[in-house]
């Protein structure tokens, strides 16, 4: 293993040795305290652009299960089609790995799709970095090659196009009620909890103008990056909630893009929600429920207009945790009701959807 050192943007400095593809990178890095589910969250393409730390210590004894498609199209297994992740950082990475339905190891996976891994990294003290801080730009560099320093921008950069579908792709065609999904990174298991549902799902770009389609309702995926650069989308949703009160629900980026499109205000977290523990409390209840989370960004529930109002609320840090309209069957999570790795606690988002589309 290559000796690397990962360079935070504040000057703060973190040895380790290489274990995946040898190839300097930069990117945000943050960090996921979930225990397990490392194939599903590399694959989830809300990482784009950045160095994912997982505070668990211990990560790579399970490998990674085959990288099989259904007839569908869907991965058996996967949240997406590739790594979506720019690298992974791990305290202690298991060369060994014991799963009925591993395949390959961890390591052999990223050196495969190109992705960087680092090891021997105290993760509970860099995350401690990253909580007094905030996110922070970072480096992964070869301390062999000093010279080949990476370079990359995180603020400003529209991932959510980088990761988008470029064309229309339909799921359980001719199935009953027809669902529009905007695509600005969905996870699988989001198209594979809808299809399980009975609809047909037609998954269309970030910015199409899907509002003179034939569809029963409006499904917002999640997606990397700043909200505020997909502007394009919350115009097409603030169109057809102009025309139409056909049901519409979204997660995560979708909460988000919901809510500018009905006047509120977005802003950074400071080190975001990425876990598989994140406790929501549903308003006017003393209903509480375990979240699986991937974000940022979170919407102010202060500029919620007098027509909604927040539906979730996390009780970690009081901020939005998902939205409604006071009126009309128009609701969000911020957090993810598919999970996929994680408790699945919320999945009735869906059948609330669902149910909604009759």
């Amino acid at each position: 293993m290559r000796n690397v050192t990962l360079v935070l943007e504040d000057g703060t400095k973190f040895q380790g040795k290489s274990f995946g593809y040898d190839s300097p990178v930069a990117g945000e890095v943050v960090f996921n305290t979930a225990m397990m589910g490392y194939p599903e969250s590399l694959t989830d393409p809300s990482y784009a652009g950045q160095l994912m730390v997982l505070t668990y210590p211990l990560v790579g004894n399970y490998g990674v299960p085959p990288f099989t498609v259904e007839p569908d199209g869907i991965a058996t297994f996967m949240e997406s089609d590739k790594i979506y992740a720019s690298a992974i950082i791990v305290a202690d990475y298991s060369e060994q790995y014991s799963h009925w339905n591993a395949v390959e190891s961890l390591a052999d996976w990223l050196k495969r799709e190109h992705v960087p891994g680092v090891t021997g990294i105290d993760t509970r003290e860099l995350t401690k970095v990253l909580r007094e801080h905030g996110v922070m730009m970072g480096k992964i560099i070869f301390d062999d090659e000093p010279d080949n320093i990476p370079s990359a921008d995180y603020e400003g950069v529209n991932f959510v196009d980088q990761v988008s579908c470029k064309q229309i792709i339909r799921y359980n065609e001719g199935a009953g009620k027809k669902v529009v999904l905007v695509d600005c990174g969905v996870k699988n298991n989001i198209i594979r909890c809808l299809v399980r549902r009975g609809v047909e799902v037609i998954r269309v770009p970030w910015n199409y103008d899907y509002t003179a389609m034939d569809f029963d309702g409006l499904f917002l995926a999640n997606g990397p990056g700043d909200p505020d650069m997909c502007e394009d989308a919350v115009a097409v949703i603030r169109k057809q909630m102009n025309i139409s009160t056909k049901p519409i629900c979204g997660i995560c980026m979708g909460n988000q893009l919901l809510a500018k499109a009905g006047g509120a205000k977005i802003y950074k977290l400071k080190y975001g929600h990425r876990s598989h523990n994140q406790p929501v409390r549903l308003v006017g209840t003393e209903h509480c429920y375990v979240t699986s989370q991937n974000h940022g960004y979170a919407v102010d529930g202060a500029t919620l207009g007098n027509d909604w109002e927040e539906l979730f609320i996390n009780m970690n840090d009081g901020s939005n945790e998902g939205i409604r309209h006071k009126t009309n069957p128009w609701f969000s999570s911020q957090f993810h009701p598919e999970a996929c790795s994680g408790p699945v606690d919320t999945e009735f988002m869906f059948d609330k959807f669902v149910d909604a589309l009759k």
